[in-house]
């Protein structure tokens, strides 16, 4: 676990510490079961959020480096492939003692790269271990489907099979989560996987390799490469690459999934969102307000399921004064400092572009009622952060509610009715989740039915499923056919091959064992 003890290392030592340009360590590729050098001329510099110094520097794999990870995968299919299902369990079972193990090193690393808080680090990679310990049961999951006598002496029956080498495109903010969404599921059907963590934070997923290795995994079953808009394209282009996998901004997931699919690729891509949380009078008021405050705020809102947009019903408007006063009370700070609520946003543009949609608000006529934009933040004053924010008196048509803003900032509706409710949700493109507060049983029980989204949480604001579940996204919000892990999951990694076989009973050569002394005749 070299690697893991030397990003931890790094992680504890670089806090408040910058690395002159010739300093800078890099990351390495993962071809082949090892961990190797670049030889490209083109990288990617790694700031940390909180800080903006430079933590690492990220190859832009060349061509041959990307054409050797398919190289590695390709050949490594024909023997994992045939592995029994048994050996393939045993690995999974295998890398879910060694990553709960060393969770605390994941996370730490995930708050030096990404920004978000060591409490919500370890839920990002508890999250994406959950689906690691659903892939343990296997052996139930890629069953096929047997029928005898569907005539004379015919019988019927399927096998699901991996499809080959697969690919997984991540985004930045779950740098744990969304790779354990991808390759578990993808290897342990026998496929081959290779990965492209975010140039952003490729950290977690190299120390994931590093634990694959010690679970006893092959060399070649998963390759790991950098890099930007060329290895996304390399991906999609590339024949040997049966199916692609994606978490990410619309306009990526779109582009993904149209050139993958125009290559004959199976394609999943999880895209942007708007998420609702629509606000009862009857609702219980403390837990409601805590609930909202944590799903619009947390992760300082880079999340494709945070709570963005709240819709107060009738009388529940009243209690915005009361959400105003519990976000102001969050504490923003460096991620790896005790007791932060809030940390820093992914990076500089990312920040301009979060307080431009803000200001936007503003000038369409909204009211800016908590504003964290000029925010500092004592021995951090480089970093990127902005404070919770909430926008009130927001209409449909204004640009801080149809565009995914992707920051700490909660834009507020009122509307008379829940009828008012569900169709402002449903006229939204997006339809990745949705949450409703109330303590009426068929208020609740109405919405569910008639709301259009794929997640729906009932005093739950942010209703991820759990693996035994698979992640439902809709509509605006995903393009493809089959989800992320779970049964879809499952089902997208594979393929059915149906046998039907004749064996005649009148061809059976013998039906009584001979018992007596043979003679020549």
């Amino acid at each position: 676990m070299a690697l893991v003890r030397l990003l931890a290392l790094q992680c504890r030592n670089g806090l408040q510490r910058s690395y002159s340009t010739a300093s800078v360590p890099t990351t390495k590729m993962f071809i082949d079961g090892k961990f190797v050098d670049s030889k490209t001329t083109e990288w990617i510099d790694l700031h940390d959020p909180a800080t903006n110094d430079v933590v690492t520097r990220v190859p832009k794999c060349t061509n041959a480096e990307m054409e050797a990870a398919v190289e590695s995968s390709k050949k490594a299919f024909k023997t994992w492939s045939q592995t029994s299902i048994l050996g393939r369990q045993q690995v999974m079972l295998k890398l879910q003692h060694i990553i709960r193990n060393n969770m605390s090193e994941i996370a730490k690393n995930i708050t030096k790269e990404q920004g978000k808080t060591l409490i919500d680090a370890e839920g990002d990679v508890l999250r994406g271990l959950q689906v690691v310990e659903h892939c343990c049961s296997i052996t139930s999951l890629q069953m096929g489907e047997t029928m005898p006598n569907i005539a004379k002496d015919m019988d019927t029956y399927s096998y699901t099979l991996p499809l080959g080498v697969t690919a997984g495109i991540c985004p930045f903010n779950f740098p744990a989560m969304i790779p354990l969404w991808m390759f578990p599921v993808a290897i342990t059907c026998g496929n081959t996987s290779i990965i492209k963590p975010s140039e952003r934070v490729p950290g977690a997923t190299m120390m994931l390799m590093e634990m694959l290795n010690e679970a006893g995994c092959p060399p070649g079953v998963v390759n790991v490469i950098h890099g930007a808009h060329d290895a996304v394209n390399f991906i999609c282009d590339n024949p040997a690459i049966k199916a692609v996998s994606f978490v990410g901004s619309d306009q990526a997931g779109k582009y993904i999934y149209e050139r993958a699919g125009r290559n004959g690729k199976r394609v999943q891509s999880n895209m942007g969102a708007k998420n609702h949380g629509i606000i009862m009078a009857d609702a219980n008021k403390e837990n409601t307000l805590n609930q909202l405050a944590g799903a619009a705020f947390g992760a300082a809102g880079q999340r494709c399921m945070a709570l963005s947009t709240a819709v107060f019903v009738g009388e529940s408007k009243q209690w915005i004064p009361d959400l105003v006063d519990r976000a102001r009370k969050l504490k923003v700070n460096a991620g790896h400092v005790p007791g932060t609520d809030v940390g820093p946003v992914i990076s500089p543009q990312s920040k301009q572009r979060i307080n431009e949609l803000v200001e936007s608000g503003a000038k369409e006529g909204a009211k800016i009622v908590l504003d964290g934009r000029d925010i500092k933040v004592s021995n951090f004053e480089k970093g990127n952060f902005v404070g919770p924010t909430i926008i009130t008196d927001v209409k449909p048509n204004m640009k801080c509610y149809t565009e995914e803003i992707f920051g700490p900032v909660l834009v507020c509706l009122t509307v008379d009715t829940l009828d008012e409710a569900i169709e402002l949700v449903n006229n939204n493109p997006y339809g990745n989740g949705t949450a409703i507060f109330t303590t009426n049983g068929a208020t609740a029980r109405k919405f569910v039915n008639e709301i259009d989204a794929g997640q729906v949480g009932v005093n739950v604001p942010i209703p991820v499923p759990l693996p035994m579940f698979s992640f439902t996204g809709t509509r605006g919000s995903f393009q493809g056919d089959c989800h992320f892990y779970g049964k879809q999951g499952i089902k997208f990694y594979t393929q059915t091959k149906t046998v039907t076989q004749l064996w005649r009973e009148t061809d059976v050569s013998h039906t009584q064992a001979a018992v007596a002394m043979p003679t020549m005749k």
